[in-house]
């Protein structure tokens, strides 16, 4: 198994690639396997995310490097600004992570979410495509104060100040 424990910045070439959706790219700790079918385990720093074009080091000298996996995701389009800001506040109000593009925002399908938006009058197509979410303003630190353990992209209840679970489980794979 190849292990790896040190990112590298970007590089011209690479060795190997590790293709992965945001879940696992957000994990610390992870056994998945190379595009190569080659088992690898990762064993970063906590508290941050593997973006796609950046590469990580293999103990044996190897650069990989890490694509973001096309996955599900929920798109608002609008000419709009204003719109797209309420979509993000309304997002953002209930900790989901958010990419931003020109006219455009995404977030992990969900079709709680999905009803949402579109009762605020705003179009949601589903698509799939590489899903890069905007970092977190503290950098990862911030947790509520809860009994129960966090998962990036999860959503948890908080107490009384309006948050819902939306179908989302749990994985083996749980950043540290």
């Amino acid at each position: 198994m190849l292990t790896i424990q040190k990112r590298c910045g970007r590089h011209a070439s690479t060795d190997v690639e590790l293709v992965l959706p945001y879940e696992l790219r957000a994990k610390s700790r992870l056994r998945t396997e190379l595009a190569s079918g080659e088992a690898v385990g990762l064993f970063l720093e906590p508290g941050s995310v593997l973006r796609g074009g950046e590469c990580v080091l293999g103990e044996d000298g190897r650069i990989v490097r890490i694509v973001a996996a096309h996955e599900r995701v929920m798109q608002v389009d609008s000419k709009d600004a204003s719109q797209l800001v309420r979509a993000a506040y309304h997002l953002g109000n209930r900790h989901v992570p958010v990419e931003f593009g020109s006219g455009w925002l995404r977030f992990s399908s969900d079709h709680v979410l999905e009803r949402m938006l579109q009762g605020l009058d705003l179009a949601v197509t589903e698509l799939e495509a590489p899903f890069e979410p905007e970092p977190r303003a503290y950098g990862g630190g911030h947790h509520h104060a809860t009994d129960e353990p966090h998962h990036h992209g999860v959503i948890h209840e908080h107490g009384t100040h309006g948050h819902g679970t939306h179908g989302h489980g749990t994985h083996e794979h749980d950043r540290e």
